[in-house]
């Protein structure tokens, strides 16, 4: 029940920050390597969640 309750948690912060970083593409002003910066910071945060939520038990 915990690691069902963790996923669906993670799902929807995951799906969030995609969403985010994504939003940021529809914009004809804004370019790729203008939204680069914000999809590697989405990448990192991510992994740390789930580095946290799954492989993280000290």
């Amino acid at each position: 029940m915990n690691k069902i309750t963790t996923l669906i948690g993670l799902s929807f912060a995951v799906f969030f920050l995609i969403g985010l970083a994504t939003t940021l593409t529809k914009s004809m002003m804004i370019g790729f390597l203008d939204v680069l910066p914000v999809y590697i910071l989405m990448a990192v945060a991510i992994i740390m969640m789930i580095y946290e939520a799954f492989f993280d038990k000290s």
